[in-house]
Protein backbone atom coordinates (compact mmCIF):
# COMPACT_ATOMS: atom_id res chain seq x y z
CA UNK A 1 0.00 0.00 0.00
CA UNK A 2 2.83 2.22 1.05
CA UNK A 3 4.62 1.73 -2.34
CA UNK A 4 1.87 2.06 -4.52
CA UNK A 5 1.10 5.94 -2.57
CA UNK A 6 4.90 6.53 -2.98
CA UNK A 7 4.52 5.40 -6.72
CA UNK A 8 1.26 7.86 -7.20
CA UNK A 9 2.94 10.33 -5.60
CA UNK A 10 5.84 10.86 -7.37
CA UNK A 11 3.87 10.31 -11.01
CA UNK A 12 1.85 13.06 -10.24
CA UNK A 13 4.84 15.32 -9.07
CA UNK A 14 6.44 14.67 -12.49
CA UNK A 15 3.22 16.04 -14.33
CA UNK A 16 3.11 18.73 -11.67
CA UNK A 17 7.02 19.88 -12.39
CA UNK A 18 6.18 20.04 -16.60
CA UNK A 19 4.03 23.31 -14.83
CA UNK A 20 7.60 24.67 -14.66
CA UNK A 21 9.19 24.26 -17.85
CA UNK A 22 9.37 26.21 -20.97
CA UNK A 23 6.24 26.99 -22.29
CA UNK A 24 5.36 23.91 -24.57
CA UNK A 25 7.45 21.29 -23.16
CA UNK A 26 5.19 19.54 -21.15
CA UNK A 27 3.44 18.28 -24.22
CA UNK A 28 6.05 16.02 -25.10
CA UNK A 29 5.63 14.83 -21.06
CA UNK A 30 1.98 14.81 -20.26
CA UNK A 31 -0.24 11.62 -20.82
CA UNK A 32 -2.80 11.55 -23.33
CA UNK A 33 -6.30 11.94 -22.58
CA UNK A 34 -7.33 8.48 -22.45
CA UNK A 35 -4.17 7.74 -20.28
CA UNK A 36 -5.66 6.60 -16.64
CA UNK A 37 -2.41 5.35 -15.52
CA UNK A 38 -2.10 8.65 -12.92
CA UNK A 39 -5.57 8.49 -11.70
CA UNK A 40 -5.70 4.53 -11.02
CA UNK A 41 -3.54 5.12 -7.98
CA UNK A 42 -5.08 8.20 -6.93
CA UNK A 43 -5.32 8.39 -2.78
CA UNK A 44 -9.22 9.39 -2.06
CA UNK A 45 -10.16 12.56 -1.37
CA UNK A 46 -9.79 13.92 2.76
CA UNK A 47 -13.08 13.86 4.47
CA UNK A 48 -13.46 17.09 5.31
CA UNK A 49 -16.33 17.66 3.10
CA UNK A 50 -19.94 15.97 3.24
CA UNK A 51 -20.19 15.88 -0.50
CA UNK A 52 -16.61 15.04 -1.35
CA UNK A 53 -15.95 12.62 -3.23
CA UNK A 54 -14.48 11.75 -6.52
CA UNK A 55 -16.11 11.49 -9.62
CA UNK A 56 -14.99 9.13 -12.04
CA UNK A 57 -14.80 11.17 -14.98
CA UNK A 58 -12.89 13.90 -13.27
CA UNK A 59 -9.57 12.33 -13.99
CA UNK A 60 -9.49 13.35 -17.62
CA UNK A 61 -9.39 16.83 -17.00
CA UNK A 62 -6.14 16.35 -15.37
CA UNK A 63 -3.72 16.58 -18.29
CA UNK A 64 -6.13 19.02 -20.22
CA UNK A 65 -5.23 21.21 -17.00
CA UNK A 66 -1.61 20.65 -16.59
CA UNK A 67 -1.55 21.60 -20.40
CA UNK A 68 -3.50 24.81 -19.72
CA UNK A 69 -1.05 25.41 -16.55
CA UNK A 70 1.70 25.58 -18.64
CA UNK A 71 0.06 27.88 -21.30
CA UNK A 72 -1.12 30.23 -18.74
CA UNK A 73 2.07 30.02 -16.85
CA UNK A 74 3.11 33.82 -16.63
CA UNK A 75 -1.13 34.33 -15.23
CA UNK A 76 -0.74 31.83 -12.40
CA UNK A 77 0.91 33.04 -9.34
CA UNK A 78 0.90 29.78 -7.53
CA UNK A 79 0.39 26.47 -9.90
CA UNK A 80 0.66 24.14 -6.32
CA UNK A 81 -3.28 24.05 -6.58
CA UNK A 82 -5.63 23.80 -9.56
CA UNK A 83 -9.59 23.46 -9.72
CA UNK A 84 -11.03 21.40 -12.35
CA UNK A 85 -14.87 21.33 -13.08
CA UNK A 86 -16.04 18.79 -14.99
CA UNK A 87 -19.46 20.04 -16.90
CA UNK A 88 -20.10 16.45 -18.67
CA UNK A 89 -21.07 15.14 -15.13
CA UNK A 90 -24.72 16.02 -14.45
CA UNK A 91 -25.31 18.78 -11.63
CA UNK A 92 -26.18 16.13 -9.13
CA UNK A 93 -22.78 14.85 -8.47
CA UNK A 94 -20.20 16.79 -7.35
CA UNK A 95 -18.24 17.60 -10.42
CA UNK A 96 -15.43 20.56 -8.64
CA UNK A 97 -12.21 18.96 -8.30
CA UNK A 98 -9.70 20.64 -6.40
CA UNK A 99 -6.43 18.94 -6.62
CA UNK A 100 -2.83 19.74 -4.62
CA UNK A 101 -0.56 19.08 -7.96
CA UNK A 102 2.24 19.15 -5.75
CA UNK A 103 0.87 16.78 -3.16
CA UNK A 104 -0.33 14.31 -5.78
CA UNK A 105 -4.15 14.62 -3.80
CA UNK A 106 -7.84 15.71 -4.14
CA UNK A 107 -8.18 18.10 -1.60
CA UNK A 108 -11.79 18.13 -2.06
CA UNK A 109 -14.84 17.65 -3.90
CA UNK A 110 -18.17 19.40 -4.21
CA UNK A 111 -21.56 19.78 -5.88
CA UNK A 112 -20.87 23.73 -8.40
CA UNK A 113 -23.76 24.86 -10.67
CA UNK A 114 -24.20 25.76 -14.41
CA UNK A 115 -25.40 28.86 -15.95
CA UNK A 116 -29.53 28.74 -16.76
CA UNK A 117 -28.26 29.54 -20.47
CA UNK A 118 -26.44 26.61 -20.86
CA UNK A 119 -29.22 24.41 -19.62
CA UNK A 120 -32.51 25.99 -20.53
CA UNK A 121 -34.64 23.03 -20.31
CA UNK A 122 -33.71 22.76 -16.23
CA UNK A 123 -32.57 18.93 -16.92
CA UNK A 124 -29.14 19.11 -14.84
CA UNK A 125 -26.85 18.73 -17.23
CA UNK A 126 -24.75 21.64 -19.30
CA UNK A 127 -24.88 21.32 -23.18
CA UNK A 128 -24.46 24.68 -24.42
CA UNK A 129 -21.57 27.37 -23.46
CA UNK A 130 -20.88 31.01 -23.52
CA UNK A 131 -18.96 33.65 -23.64
CA UNK A 132 -21.85 36.73 -24.64
CA UNK A 133 -22.79 38.78 -22.10
CA UNK A 134 -26.65 38.38 -21.08
CA UNK A 135 -26.35 34.52 -22.26
CA UNK A 136 -26.62 33.38 -18.59
CA UNK A 137 -24.64 30.26 -19.50
CA UNK A 138 -21.47 28.64 -18.50
CA UNK A 139 -17.98 29.40 -20.08
CA UNK A 140 -15.17 27.06 -21.10
CA UNK A 141 -11.75 27.27 -20.39
CA UNK A 142 -8.88 28.35 -18.05
CA UNK A 143 -10.07 31.75 -14.96
CA UNK A 144 -7.06 32.62 -12.67
CA UNK A 145 -8.61 33.20 -9.44
CA UNK A 146 -8.81 36.75 -8.19
CA UNK A 147 -9.74 38.87 -4.95
CA UNK A 148 -12.05 37.33 -2.35
CA UNK A 149 -15.37 40.08 -1.78
CA UNK A 150 -18.82 40.50 -0.36
CA UNK A 151 -21.74 40.79 -2.10
CA UNK A 152 -25.15 39.54 -2.22
CA UNK A 153 -24.27 36.00 -2.01
CA UNK A 154 -21.26 36.82 0.90
CA UNK A 155 -18.11 35.84 0.64
CA UNK A 156 -17.17 35.21 -2.94
CA UNK A 157 -13.93 35.25 -5.58
CA UNK A 158 -13.39 37.02 -8.58
CA UNK A 159 -12.53 35.10 -11.59
CA UNK A 160 -10.37 36.56 -14.95
CA UNK A 161 -11.01 34.70 -18.30
CA UNK A 162 -7.67 33.94 -20.06
CA UNK A 163 -8.86 31.96 -22.88
CA UNK A 164 -11.34 33.46 -25.74
CA UNK A 165 -13.94 31.79 -24.97
CA UNK A 166 -14.27 32.89 -21.34
CA UNK A 167 -11.99 36.64 -21.71
CA UNK A 168 -15.49 38.45 -20.60
CA UNK A 169 -15.69 36.61 -17.48
CA UNK A 170 -14.65 39.53 -15.12
CA UNK A 171 -17.21 41.61 -17.48
CA UNK A 172 -20.13 39.35 -17.16
CA UNK A 173 -19.39 39.20 -13.79
CA UNK A 174 -18.61 35.19 -13.36
CA UNK A 175 -17.53 34.31 -9.78
CA UNK A 176 -17.27 31.67 -7.15
CA UNK A 177 -20.47 32.28 -5.11
CA UNK A 178 -22.63 30.47 -2.62
CA UNK A 179 -26.20 29.32 -3.16
CA UNK A 180 -29.02 27.13 -1.64
CA UNK A 181 -29.84 25.30 -4.59
CA UNK A 182 -26.34 24.16 -4.45
CA UNK A 183 -26.59 21.89 -1.05
CA UNK A 184 -26.60 18.22 -1.55
CA UNK A 185 -30.51 18.00 0.02
CA UNK A 186 -31.34 20.36 -3.38
CA UNK A 187 -29.60 17.44 -5.67
CA UNK A 188 -31.34 14.88 -3.69
CA UNK A 189 -35.12 16.05 -3.60
CA UNK A 190 -34.61 17.25 -7.38
CA UNK A 191 -32.11 15.10 -9.02
CA UNK A 192 -30.34 17.90 -9.74
CA UNK A 193 -29.17 21.09 -8.82
CA UNK A 194 -30.56 24.95 -9.27
CA UNK A 195 -28.81 26.61 -11.84
CA UNK A 196 -26.74 30.27 -11.53
CA UNK A 197 -26.44 32.80 -14.17
CA UNK A 198 -23.23 31.89 -15.56
CA UNK A 199 -21.01 31.98 -12.23
CA UNK A 200 -19.47 28.97 -10.52
CA UNK A 201 -22.26 28.59 -7.17
CA UNK A 202 -21.35 26.18 -4.84
CA UNK A 203 -23.52 25.19 -1.68
CA UNK A 204 -23.28 27.19 1.37
CA UNK A 205 -21.54 24.35 3.53
CA UNK A 206 -18.55 23.95 0.41
CA UNK A 207 -17.77 28.45 0.10
CA UNK A 208 -15.34 28.48 3.15
CA UNK A 209 -13.39 25.29 1.77
CA UNK A 210 -13.69 26.52 -1.74
CA UNK A 211 -12.29 29.77 -1.10
CA UNK A 212 -9.78 28.85 1.15
CA UNK A 213 -8.30 26.11 -1.26
CA UNK A 214 -9.03 27.85 -4.29
CA UNK A 215 -6.67 31.24 -3.10
CA UNK A 216 -6.02 33.75 -5.77
CA UNK A 217 -3.68 33.28 -8.23
CA UNK A 218 -4.66 29.95 -8.58
CA UNK A 219 -5.83 28.35 -11.96
CA UNK A 220 -9.79 27.05 -12.37
CA UNK A 221 -10.12 24.85 -15.81
CA UNK A 222 -13.61 24.30 -16.70
CA UNK A 223 -14.40 21.92 -19.53
CA UNK A 224 -17.11 19.31 -20.89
Amino acid sequence: MMSGRRRFLGAIAGTAATALLPRGASAAILPEQTDWSLWQRVLPPLPAQPDATLDASAPVLLPRALAALDVHRERVADPSVIGLVDFSVPSRSPRLHIVDVAGGRVLSSHLVAHGRGSDPANSGFAEHFSNRIGSEASSNGSFVLGDTYYGRHGRSRRLIGLDPDNDQAEVRGIVIHSATYVEPEFAAQYGRIGRSQGCFAVGNSSIETVLDQLGPGRLLFASR
